[in-house]
Formats: C-alpha cells, sequence, structure tokens
C-alpha cells in the first residue's frame, strides 16, 4: 500500500431503510482495492420502526467502538442513511470526527413516499416534519466539513428528487434510472472515489486544528 492509501481515513458505509449493508457490496469491494478501509454496520431496526435518532446514537457508538479517539473517518449515507448520518454529524459530535460526508439520494426535505407508513421513521421524513426542520435549521454547518449530496433527478422514492439538493457543500446529478442503482452505477461510483479522495480543504484543517 502506498504513502497516499496509508493517509485515506477509513471510510464508514451507512445503508437505508428495509436495507441491510450488504447493499455496499459492489461499493465497499471497490473502494478497498483502491486502496481504503471500509466499515458498515446493519442499523436496527432497519424498517422506521424507531427515530433515526435513535439510530443514528448506533452510528454514533459503532465509531466510539471502532476508532481511536483521534481518528477522522469519511461517512457515506444512502437515502435514509443519509439522514441518520446527518443527525449523528449535526447532533452527536461526529462534526469533530467526520472529514468528508456523502449522502446517496438522501430525503433532506423528505419524501411523499413516506406517508404510506405511520412508523416513527417514516413519519421524521415526511416533508416539512419537526425533525427535518430541526436537522435543516442549522445545516450551514455542514459547511466545516468536506460535504457532498449526490442524487438522481429520475428517483421514485425520493419525491421530489429534488428533496436531495441541500443549500451547503458540493451537488453531483447522476441520472441513473433507479433508486437503488445509484449504490452501483459505475458513474457513481467513480464521483464517490473520487470524492473521497480530494483532499481536505486547508481551510477546513486549520479549523479543525484550532479547535
Amino acid at each position: 500500500m502506498n504513502i497516499e492509501n496509508q493517509q485515506r481515513n477509513p471510510v464508514l458505509l451507512i445503508h437505508g431503510i428495509d436495507d441491510t449493508e450488504a447493499v455496499f457490496h459492489r461499493m465497499a469491494a471497490q473502494l478497498r482495492l483502491q486502496g481504503w478501509s471500509v466499515h458498515s454496520l446493519n442499523l436496527v431496526p432497519n424498517n422506521g420502526d424507531v427515530g433515526l435518532d435513535e439510530l443514528a446514537k448506533q452510528v454514533a457508538d459503532y465509531v466510539t467502538a471502532t476508532f481511536a479517539p483521534e481518528q477522522r473517518l469519511d461517512l457515506v449515507g444512502f437515502s435514509m442513511g443519509g439522514i441518520v448520518s446527518r443527525y449523528y454529524v449535526q447532533r452527536l459530535g461526529g462534526l469533530n470526527r467526520v472529514q468528508r460526508f456523502i449522502t446517496i439520494s438522501s430525503p433532506h426535505h423528505g419524501t411523499v413516499v413516506a406517508y404510506g407508513s405511520w412508523r416513527p421513521g417514516c413519519i421524521q421524513m415526511r416533508p416539512d416534519s419537526i425533525f427535518l426542520k430541526d436537522l435543516n435549521s442549522d445545516a450551514v454547518i455542514l459547511g466545516q466539513i468536506n460535504f457532498t449530496s449526490i442524487w438522481t433527478p429520475y428517483d421514485l422514492m425520493i419525491v421530489p428528487a429534488n428533496s436531495s439538493q441541500m443549500p451547503v457543500g458540493q451537488e453531483v446529478i447522476i441520472p441513473v434510472a433507479l433508486h437503488p442503482w445509484m449504490l452501483t452505477d459505475s458513474r457513481s461510483l467513480t464521483v464517490i472515489t473520487a470524492t473521497l479522495a480530494e483532499p481536505i480543504k486547508l481551510s477546513l484543517l486549520n479549523k479543525k486544528s484550532s479547535q
């Protein structure tokens, strides 16, 4: 492994509703081939039976148990996993641990599909939910890290699809036909790999070191 690879942060992958870590099989394999240390966990329960804030605590616990306190990491969240990850970053101290954060087809402003269930986690993902309003009230703090939102205009799970847009960070639109294909489409994988390989902005490094 070369020096560049040794300096790469470990990557933590967070799956979406009704998924498991297995959905990242292709992505994880590609990242490992290119030198990343890749980690993932199964959120339990994965069907929306508990709030996304509860699932975010599982992410926080995993990070604490898996990585040394001084270890920075990169975070990739798919769909619901992107919102769970945002709660971890914005509310549970992840802002001080995460350097690169990517959400993939995540309902940052809700999805009308969530009206199909009264489970707590689904209610939180409805447009204009109290949960999302609170999380979006200080979304600007994501500008303190390298944040990227990747989404497709053809998404039938995130409705409207532009709910995945954020007023902060980078935005990448990839015209993938189906929601789950965002994790396997070669264009998505190319963007994710390139984003994780981007150097951390010097201004962000200086800000971290001064805290």
